[in-house]
């Protein structure tokens, strides 16, 4: 398989030419080239991980492309066919098996409602937990991504959360509201946490690879 990553949180798994979508939000360059795409996760209903403008393109261009978001998703995008996902489900689309993990997003502030949000586990190797840091219980991840910067976490949450789940690769995510500077201070700090469990971190740029 072969993960792509997009601007801010959107990734593209490719497995025999099939494509996997999760989060092509409102941060994310339009995808118009989607073609293959058999399922898109959403993993919650905020507009930096999907768009309804994101999500017609790939429909349009997939006819037949399953998509998949916890109820607070399916409830944002009612014009959409979202298939209702929670922690425990595992549905298996195309060559992608997917495991759900977690339930809620994470706290930005008591004034701020929680929303549902789920992470995703994509064929027992690549982990992205949405708005969260809710690790996968018994999962030894192989690739993990991991927030650089949000409203609600702290980078040495993100560096515990790291060290938590020990990830033979990890890469950042979440960081189109760092500056250059802020890029690269977060991927000092992920990689030390990263080492920490004797795993590679990988400071990907948008439209950067990795095969796992």
């Amino acid at each position: 398989m072969r993960l792509t990553k997009l601007e801010h949180a959107a990734l593209v798994v490719e497995d025999s030419g099939d494509k996997l979508y999760i989060d092509p939000g409102s941060y994310t360059t339009p995808i118009t080239e989607s073609s293959g795409a058999v399922a898109v996760v959403i993993t919650h209903e905020h507009p930096d991980h999907w768009t309804p403008e994101q999500l017609s393109r790939i429909v349009e261009a997939n006819p037949g492309v399953r998509i998949f978001g916890p109820a607070g998703v399916a409830a944002a995008a009612a014009a959409f066919p979202v298939e209702t996902v929670a922690a425990g489900d595992e549905v298996e689309v195309g060559p992608f098996r997917l495991r759900f993990f977690g339930g809620r997003h994470a706290v930005i502030h008591p004034s701020v409602p929680i929303i549902d949000n789920v992470g995703v586990l994509v064929n027992d190797s690549l982990y992205f937990a949405g708005d969260s840091f809710t690790v996968p219980d018994g999962v030894e991840v192989d690739v993990l991504a991991v927030h650089a910067n949000a409203p609600w976490m702290k980078i040495s949450e993100a560096m515990d959360y790291v060290v938590a789940i020990a990830p033979k690769r990890a890469f950042p995510t979440h960081e189109m509201l760092l500056s250059r500077v802020g890029k690269s201070t977060a991927n000092v700090r992920l990689k030390w946490a990263t080492e920490q469990g004797g795993g590679e971190y990988l400071p990907l740029e948008p439209g950067d690879t990795i095969d796992f």
